[in-house]
């Protein structure tokens, strides 16, 4: 998959661009809901004899648009966004940049421009896409702002259990701790990737030593405690157990949670090494203990728990 990551206006020569089907959206999370607007644009590309192509945008919009919003966290910060898209067969990444002059392009001209302009003969996106100044462009709008020169395909939300898919459901699972449940929207466990770092090194002194992973300050993790997860390491698939929080049993000095991973069965040193964490359920909510001694004592019960999770 090549990316592209574009301004406006971009410099792209229309005719050194290869005719495209384009799902187009901001996808955080690429959930079931956005897969299945992905991979309607891959199926037709390929039954045309097309390149599939996705249009996302970064920053979120509400990063511009709000004035309280300085910051935003991400489901599927780019890196995570790139390597999924790559999964389901995209052949192009358009990251178009949004900045205030994105937001206050008309409707029109934001279809010349990065449609018609990116040589795109066959759009698709969910049922609920807006674009231009205020988001006046709409999938009611855009065959008029097409005019021919692209056809489009509307793909209706995808529910399950009643309930519409969305990346605000899975940011509140999150919140709550309901990692099963974000999962089955995800269509795959959450998962965030980070360098481990060096920590206190308490871990190893009381018999489960952690790797301490610094992750991207755009990466949206979940609730703070105690949870069952994978870790992948150089295509290798490890059982353990993690740790995001604030540490209260030896600090109250902490401002943001760490995550601390202890791999089950596994000894060598990971500094500076990569990790993928995927989540799989919450275990217990992280407690202040009167010492060592509890703190190890409920550890062992965490890790009996979890090794019965995967076992199960």
């Amino acid at each position: 998959m090549r990316t592209f990551e574009l301004t406006y206006p971009h410099s792209m020569v229309l005719n050194e661009l290869p005719e495209t089907v384009t799902a187009i959206g901001f996808f955080d999370g690429i959930h079931k809901g956005h897969q299945k607007v992905i991979q309607t644009a891959v199926r037709e590309a390929k039954e045309r004899g097309m390149e599939s192509a996705v249009i996302t945008f970064h920053p979120h919009p509400s990063v511009v648009l709000k004035k309280d919003v300085q910051h935003v966290k991400y489901l599927t910060p780019i890196r995570e966004k790139q390597e999924i898209l790559q999964k389901l067969e995209v052949d192009r990444l358009y990251i178009i940049q949004f900045n205030q002059e994105l937001a206050s392009l008309t409707p029109q001209v934001f279809v010349d421009h990065f449609l018609k302009g990116l040589r795109i003969k066959h759009m698709v996106a969910g049922f609920d896409f807006s674009y231009g100044h205020k988001g006046k462009g709409n999938m009611q709008t855009i065959q008029e702002h097409a005019a021919g020169a692209f056809t489009v395909t509307q793909v209706d939300k995808v529910v399950i259990d009643g309930e519409k898919i969305s990346s605000t459901k899975i940011r509140n699972l999150l919140k709550a701790g309901d990692m099963d449940e974000a999962a089955r929207l995800l269509g795959r466990p959450l998962s965030v990737t980070g360098l481990v770092v060096k920590g206190e090194q308490r871990g190893r002194t009381i018999g489960y030593p952690t790797a301490n992973i610094a992750v991207s300050d755009e990466t949206l993790l979940p609730k703070v405690g105690v949870y069952a997860v994978k870790v992948l390491y150089k295509n290798e698939v490890y059982e353990g157990m993690a740790s995001l929080g604030f540490k209260p049993t030896f600090t109250d000095q902490l401002v943001e949670p760490i995550l601390e991973v202890n791999i089950f069965d596994y000894n060598n040193d990971l500094y500076e090494e990569e990790l993928r964490v995927q989540w799989y359920t919450f275990i217990r909510e992280e407690k202040k203990f009167s010492g060592v001694e509890e703190l190890v004592s409920e550890i062992a019960e965490d890790e009996k728990k979890v090794r019965k999770y995967f076992n199960s």
